[in-house]
């Protein structure tokens, strides 16, 4: 009964995607069970626009940790970051990535990062996809009525479902 049992748990997965950013952070909760994979949950973390950076990562963190409290993921993908020609975003970016990686080595998760390259490629197939070809292969994917919204929730959508076909990591 024990073989069965652990047999069933290690193939269920609950699976975090997280797209990084300051004012918003899209996530994405995803269970994966063998080859079904449906989405739990999924939206932004959102932060008020004109606050300072502390006060922005104080909100992103205790938001994701009632997340991580509500849903219990297994394992979490993130996005790296990859180029910005905003110098001043590129750095608030960082940190909030940064605040977001300390909660989750606190709250003792597996975590892997994706390129947002890799994401484009692994979901349609082109790595310099549009925005919209990722959402619309997301729509068909998961079998959606419209695409998803917002564009950070979408792309932490991708993240996930793009983790959950990496099954010799889950």
């Amino acid at each position: 009964m024990w073989d069965t049992l652990k047999h069933k748990i290690s193939n269920m997965s609950i699976i975090l995607g997280i797209d990084p950013g300051t004012t918003t952070v899209g996530f994405a909760v995803i269970e994966s069970s063998g080859r079904k994979v449906t989405i739990i949950n999924y939206g932004v973390i959102s932060t008020t626009p004109k606050l300072d950076i502390a006060s922005k990562l104080f909100d992103i963190t205790q938001d994701l940790e009632n997340l991580i409290d509500t849903y219990h993921p297994t394992i979490v993908w993130i996005e790296k970051l990859f180029f910005f020609n905003n110098q001043k975003t590129g750095i608030d970016v960082a940190q909030a990535r940064w605040a977001i990686l300390l909660i989750l080595k606190r709250k003792g998760l597996f975590i892997h990062e994706f390129t947002p390259l890799q994401v484009k490629r692994g979901i349609s197939g082109n790595g310099t996809a549009k925005k919209e070809q990722v959402q619309n292969a997301l729509k068909i994917i998961f079998k959606l009525d419209a695409i998803p919204k917002p564009d950070d929730a979408a792309d932490a959508i991708a993240i996930a479902y793009l983790a959950s076909l990496q099954k010799d990591i889950l």
